[in-house]
């Protein structure tokens, strides 16, 4: 065995990114990791498929990446993550697994899971092989959560929504902490705002895009040099083609701007012009972007549903995501009311206080130390005997 599997004089965590593709499991591991390797008591180990390692190829010499070379797909996946790892966590002698995901693997030593994918999403797919994925993705959520140390839920509306309705019976296991906003994300009231709306998310059906851009062919009648810019991938091919064929119909393709996969500087640039920022989404367990934008000052508008009352607060006004008359009529009202709008958008920087990536970290770590205790203790005198 190599001497670096050696039992550590650090608490060893491995954290199982290979679910992190895009979005909010991304933008969650980008910001939390760094402040997670600050901490002296933590080693942290990050598994990754290498398709993934140009996602966080940026993250500092503290973080051991393990790269892993097998045929990506779903259930090679869930083979390696549910045999291999806990095979390769023992040969490395780790103390806790993070499985920033619904699930992980159930076999890990000291397991966390994050609860942030909703799984209200099953609901609302008609396609049978995605209704499939959904049903596997909740059983195994289901599993991870009976046999996991400790879980963290993104929001109130997680820990509710996730636990299948016994939040009660794991009042003690599941922990709610807030994601955190990255500190690139802040407001210029330099910058002049710009005639153009603006969605930020990857594409998928339960982000509503469809709804949105019927709502925008009716505020066009009253506005008709606004458009709409989308910046997210297209990871739902079948859902982005539906789209395609909305703005087709509707004969509005030069209304809608698709922007793919945006850095952070240009996402910041985005927030910052952009007249109104939307979130239409129908389920969303804690919306990233919802904090993107508060941080920058951007007035918002948001469906009413799932977590996004919880995390917006009276930063922003709100509509019912299912209803195309209720979303053009609130998003004129805010068009035409400047006033209200400046408004909104201090509102909005002055709540995104709340949404710390140092707090989320602290918490983390806390969670992460408290479920190997006897092994925590271990480490602690032996550091201060060091010390000393």
């Amino acid at each position: 065995m190599s001497n670096k599997f050696l039992k550590s004089d650090r608490l060893r965590v491995l954290v199982n990114g290979i679910h992190a593709k895009s979005g909010g499991g991304v933008t969650y591991l980008r910001n939390i990791l760094p402040l997670l390797a600050e901490d002296q008591e933590l080693e942290i180990h990050l598994f990754l498929h290498r398709d993934q390692f140009k996602l966080f190829d940026f993250l500092e010499e503290g973080i051991r990446i393990h790269l892993l070379n097998f045929h990506n797909s779903f259930f090679n996946n869930l083979f390696w993550e549910q045999f291999s790892l806990p095979i390769l966590a023992n040969i490395m002698s780790v103390d806790v697994t993070v499985s920033p995901a619904n699930y992980g693997p159930l076999m890990a030593p000291a397991q966390i899971i994050i609860l942030r994918n909703s799984l209200a999403v099953a609901s609302k797919e008609t396609r049978p092989i995605k209704r499939l994925y959904w049903g596997g993705l909740t059983l195994m959520t289901a599993l991870s959560l009976l046999t996991c140390r400790r879980a963290i839920a993104v929001s109130d509306y997680a820990r509710k929504a996730l636990t299948f309705g016994l939040s009660k019976r794991f009042q003690k296991k599941v922990t709610v902490v807030y994601h955190g906003v990255g500190e690139k994300f802040n407001a210029d009231v330099s910058i002049e705002r710009q005639n153009f709306l603006l969605a930020v998310s990857d594409i998928y059906v339960q982000k509503n895009l469809h709804t949105l851009i019927r709502a925008l062919e009716e505020v066009r009648k009253t506005f008709p040099d606004i458009v709409l810019k989308i910046a997210g991938k297209a990871i739902d091919l079948g859902y982005f083609n539906e789209i395609q064929r909305v703005l087709n119909h509707a004969n509005m393709n030069d209304a809608v701007e698709f922007l793919g996969e945006k850095k952070t500087d240009e996402l910041v640039a985005l927030y910052q012009k952009c007249k109104l920022f939307i979130f239409p989404s129908t389920v969303e367990t804690f919306g990233n972007p919802l904090v993107e934008a508060m941080a920058c000052g951007t007035p918002i508008i948001s469906s009413n549903t799932s977590a996004m009352p919880e995390i917006l607060g009276d930063a922003g006004q709100y509509f019912d995501p299912l209803n195309v008359h209720d979303m053009v009529d609130q998003i004129i009202l805010l068009l035409e009311d400047d006033e209200t709008r400046f408004e909104l958008g201090k509102r909005a920087f002055q709540r995104a206080r709340l949404f710390s990536r140092e707090v989320t970290a602290k918490q983390t770590i806390e969670i992460i130390k408290s479920v190997v205790p006897e092994r925590y203790a271990q480490i602690s005198i032996s550091q201060l005997q060091t010390s000393s």
